[in-house]
């Protein structure tokens, strides 16, 4: 059984965090790699609580995300997030290169952009407000209001369409470009000195993720650097990522779902994320099924999506012996599959067993605590339940 802190901090009324700083210097050598030209070491805290992109150059050029750009490396993407990250401070004005918890909103394809987004938000000392690129644009105007965002980040596709919110609202909006995996970009020159003072990451907010609003209107829930670290690892022990796994993502990346259990988990442990557009039932199951290396070895989804999975197998793989190449497949290569965001039915379950011999296993959780609760890995699942 998994189960993670039920955090304090879910019923406080959201506001700017007050902690106490003392400063460490994060150390950037300024000394070229012989493979892309950017070599950084980090002097943390003594807190054991820190941020995934710390993470990110003991994996270097070790695929993290695939997505309809291409590749891209651990490495690429701390370059473009330290890159962007002085863009962000410039815009605000920073000098200081610690914005000190202002909220940073962005609204960025389910790509490799979402990422540099986020990490460079959380290298400028703030924090991040996921937006969701479906919703109407009264509900981003109303989360960047909300949330008090001092700045509005917009992948090439959206600037047209946030410009007049964030000129209306009176926020600034920094357009994201050169989101290609290609080697297309020039590298970074890393200046040296550092990059920004910091203090215990633990009590420092790390974003602002919106619920459903099915009770009224979407309210947002701050979580700490120290709730998302707990929750990931969390993850990572009782689900046993480890580097060697590909997981296939599918999911919006404005829910918890979406962003620690399918993106910050992997991350974490030097993994690697394919990341597709928008969820596709035959996109998704050619990329199951598919020889080429990487291949998945995790996927997660809500039970919708299961649905729509089944009801294009049964289309599509009525022969038998489709059936039992999908089947066969599924056993050797994916060791993980998981459901989850509302309740699975029974019957939904015990199908997917018999196309895929896996058992789906079920969690529970909620945007104010994260991932509470966990049908083992290992052991016996009970359908409809987390316990």
């Amino acid at each position: 059984m998994l189960v993670t802190l039920l955090f304090p901090w879910a019923s406080r009324p959201l506001r700017r965090l007050t902690w106490y700083w003392h400063p460490c210097s994060w150390a950037l050598s300024g000394q070229k790699s012989p493979h892309r030209g950017l070599q950084t070491t980090w002097a943390t805290s003594s807190s054991d609580v820190t941020p995934v992109f710390t993470r990110a150059l003991n994996f270097g050029d070790k695929i993290a995300i695939i997505d309809q750009n291409g590749e891209h490396t651990y490495r690429d993407l701390l370059t473009r997030s330290l890159r962007l990250s002085r863009e962000i401070c410039r815009a605000l004005g920073c000098s200081s290169r610690d914005l000190k918890e202002e909220r940073v909103s962005f609204l960025c394809p389910n790509d490799a952009s979402y990422v540099v987004a986020q990490w460079a938000t959380w290298l400028s000392g703030g924090v991040a407000v996921p937006l969701y690129r479906k919703h109407p644009l009264q509900q981003l105007e109303y989360v960047v209001q909300d949330s008090q965002s001092a700045l509005l980040l917009a992948a090439e596709e959206y600037v047209g369409r946030m410009a007049p919110s964030a000129e209306k609202l009176g926020v600034p909006l920094l357009p994201l470009l050169g989101t290609r995996g290609d080697g297309s970009e020039s590298p970074v020159a890393v200046e040296e000195g550092p990059l920004a003072a910091c203090s215990s990451w633990k009590e420092r907010g790390a974003m602002i993720i919106y619920t459903s609003g099915t009770t009224g209107r979407p309210k947002g829930v701050l979580s700490t650097h120290g709730n998302v670290q707990a929750v990931t690892t969390g993850l990572v022990e009782k689900w046993e990522w480890k580097k060697e796994d590909v997981i296939l993502h599918v999911l919006p990346l404005h829910h918890v779902h979406g962003v620690i259990n399918k993106l910050l988990c992997p991350l974490w442990v030097g993994a690697t994320c394919i990341m597709l557009p928008e969820f596709d039932a035959q996109m998704v199951w050619n990329r199951l099924l598919s020889p080429e290396s990487p291949r998945v070895s995790v996927f997660m989804a809500v039970p919708t999506i299961y649905a729509k999975l089944i009801e294009y197998y049964e289309k599509h793989f009525s022969k038998p012996l489709a059936q039992a190449f999908v089947h066969a497949f599924c056993q050797e290569n994916i060791r993980l599959m998981v459901s989850g965001s509302a309740a699975l039915p029974v019957p939904v379950l015990d199908k997917w067993k018999s196309i895929t011999g896996h058992t789906l296993l079920e969690r529970y959780g909620m945007t104010e605590i994260g991932m509470a609760l966990s049908n083992p890995l290992h052991g016996v699942r009970v359908p409809g339940r987390s316990l």
